[in-house]
């Protein structure tokens, strides 16, 4: 498995998570201010994008909750 790879863009604000390498993709809208990257040869999703995602500072990213989950 890839490493998962989160960027954030406080500027914009935005979460970028990607579980493969970021890559061109097809975008697909769920309505809840998050954008699904799909892989444009399998349609699988392989990253998403939150919008109107903001941090006050540093600090608040390292309390994202976040579940790791090893089967």
């Amino acid at each position: 498995m890839n490493k998962l790879k989160v960027f954030l863009d406080k500027e914009g604000n935005t979460l970028d998570v990607w579980f493969e390498e970021p890559r061109e993709v097809i975008c697909e809208e769920t309505g809840d201010e998050v954008i699904l990257k799909k892989d444009p040869r399998t349609n699988r999703v392989i990253g998403f994008e939150k919008l109107n995602f903001t941090v006050d500072k540093a600090s608040d990213i390292r309390g994202l909750p976040v579940e790791v989950v090893i089967s």
